[in-house]
C-alpha cells in the first residue's frame, strides 16, 4: 500500500536518503560524479528535519510511504518505508507565483505508478489551503524528468542560469496559474 501523509521529524533520515539516491540517478552525467558521490544523507536529513518542523510561510513536507507488497525488498513485515517526498510553501521570491514547490523526489522504482502525481496533489492542496492562488517550481534544464511537470499542465514561464556544483547550468520555472489547474491535473481518476 502507498500512502501520502504529512512528514514527521522521524522521517528526516529516510527523506535524506531518498534525496541522495534520486540525485545520484537523475543527475548522473548532468552533475559532476565527485559531487554526487559526496552527497551526504545525514547532512540532508538534518536540513529536512528542520524543514519538517519549520512551518513559517506556509511550509510543509509530505512523504510517500509504502508498506506490504509495495514495500522495497528487505523491508521488515509491518513496517513502512519513505520512497518519495515533496516540499513547498509560499514563494521564496516574488514574481512568478504565490506558492512554490521546492522539492519533489521519488525513488526510481516508484516512478510511473502515480506516486509523483499524488505528492504533487498533496502540496498543491496545501498551498491552496494556505492562500496561494498560483504555484511554481524550478527544475534543472537537463533534468530528465522535467516532462512530468509539463504533463501536469505546468507552463514554462522563466529560464535562468545558476551556478551549481562548480558549473553553470540552466533552470526552468514551471507555473500553474491558477493553482486549480494543478489540482485538476492531479485529481484522482474516477473509478468505475
Amino acid at each position: 500500500m502507498i500512502c501520502i501523509r504529512r512528514a514527521r521529524p522521524a522521517d528526516a533520515p529516510a527523506i535524506g536518503a531518498v534525496h541522495v539516491a534520486t540525485w545520484r540517478t537523475a543527475y548522473a552525467g548532468v552533475l559532476p560524479d565527485d559531487y554526487l558521490a559526496g552527497l551526504s544523507p545525514l547532512r540532508h536529513a538534518a536540513g529536512y528535519e528542520q524543514a519538517i518542523t519549520d512551518r513559517h510561510n506556509g511550509h510543509a513536507v509530505f512523504v510517500a510511504v509504502v508498506s506490504g507488497a509495495d514495500a522495497p525488498e528487505g523491508t521488515p513485515a509491518g513496517e513502512a518505508t519513505v520512497v518519495g517526498f515533496v516540499s513547498g510553501g509560499r514563494a521564496r521570491r516574488p514574481g512568478l507565483a504565490q506558492g512554490e514547490i521546492e522539492t519533489l523526489y521519488l525513488l526510481e522504482d516508484y516512478r510511473e505508478r502515480g506516486v509523483g502525481r499524488r505528492l504533487m496533489r498533496a502540496i498543491a492542496a496545501h498551498l491552496a489551503a494556505v492562500g496561494c492562488r498560483s504555484a511554481m517550481l524550478w527544475v534543472l534544464q537537463d533534468n530528465p524528468t522535467r516532462w512530468f511537470y509539463r504533463r501536469l499542465g505546468g507552463r514554462p514561464a522563466a529560464q535562468e542560469a545558476i551556478r551549481f556544483a562548480g558549473q553553470t547550468m540552466g533552470q526552468l520555472a514551471f507555473v500553474w496559474d491558477p493553482i486549480e489547474t494543478l489540482l485538476a491535473a492531479t485529481a484522482p481518476a474516477a473509478e468505475g
